[in-house]
């Protein structure tokens, strides 16, 4: 799995006064990709978080192209564009479902830690987990 595409329609609350998409509810929906990534590759961030494992985000960035409105329904493209010992990067497609237009790009960088905010190896501390995120990350390339 190189990539996992998630389906969602925009809500009247996700709107701004102008009828479109707030642009804070982009990040909202990168995490929604990525969720649903990891869920697809095998793991849950519940299972992780319950093996305390958390991945809070370090860096995020996202290029609006065009706007979303009220009722479309868009698509959440999510990838790994980087797996380190210590650290995982996503990247993300947001896009019109019914025309393929582009809305917004982006990624995000996140750190494997502990309860104590910690960074820790994921390769040592979860060899079963890791191995279900690089297999993911391999079919990638």
């Amino acid at each position: 799995m190189s990539e996992h595409s998630h389906q969602i329609r925009v809500t009247y609350q996700e709107t701004d006064k102008m009828g479109v998409v707030y642009y804070a509810n982009y990040l909202r929906w990168f995490e929604i990709g990525r969720t649903e990534y990891m869920r697809q590759a095998g793991v849950t961030y519940k299972e992780l978080e319950d093996e305390g494992v958390f991945l809070p985000v370090l860096e995020s960035h996202c290029k609006y192209h065009n706007p979303a409105r009220y009722d479309d329904l868009i698509r959440i493209e999510t990838t790994i564009n980087k797996l380190k010992r210590v650290r995982i990067g996503f990247s993300y497609e947001i896009l019109h479902s019914e025309s393929d237009e582009l809305l917004a790009a982006g990624n995000t960088s996140h750190s494997f830690v502990n309860q104590d905010f910690e960074p820790i190896s994921l390769q040592r501390e979860k060899p079963e987990v890791w191995q279900l995120i690089q297999r993911s990350f391999d079919k990638k390339k």
